[in-house]
């Protein structure tokens, strides 16, 4: 086996292991799972809270069907509405209600946590998530900030 897919499949066995630990915090604590977090924190940092369904799932990398299917859940459960544009009937937005925000800050806080417990595991230092993060950026990761 060569170091390179080695290095992958460790690379999604991690991946893995954090979604799982990610989802049983998020919905234990929050009732959503790492996908809505996401999703929540992305338009979060929308202007105004906001953006068109299709943007959205460019940002997530997600196709506007999956995105719809994420938003649907949100939505019942009063985190995210749908917004009709006044100019254009073709173009919907996602946007985040008042309840959406003042639970995502306790999300935030949830998977702060949690990343921080994951990281603490094998012990990685500052340093060391510094470095991680600069790799996987290299590698087409985004983080809070997004691309």
């Amino acid at each position: 086996m060569s170091d390179a897919l080695d290095a992958a499949l460790r690379l999604v066995r991690a991946q893995a292991a954090l979604v799982r630990r990610f989802d049983s915090r998020l919905g234990g604590l929050h009732g959503v799972s790492l996908a809505d977090f996401t999703l929540l924190l992305r338009l979060s940092q929308a202007p105004g809270g906001r953006m068109r369904r299709v943007d959205l799932a460019e940002a997530l990398g997600l196709t506007a069907s999956g995105v719809t299917r994420g938003l649907v859940p949100l939505e019942r459960i009063g985190l995210v509405t749908r917004e009709a544009d006044a100019r254009d009937a073709r173009v919907a937005y996602a946007s985040l209600t008042g309840t959406g925000r003042r639970r995502l800050k306790e999300m935030l806080a949830t998977a702060e946590e949690t990343a921080m417990e994951f990281f603490a595991v094998p012990a990685l230092n500052a340093e060391d998530i510094t470095q991680l993060s600069s790799l996987l950026t290299r590698l087409g990761g985004t983080g809070l900030a997004g691309p």
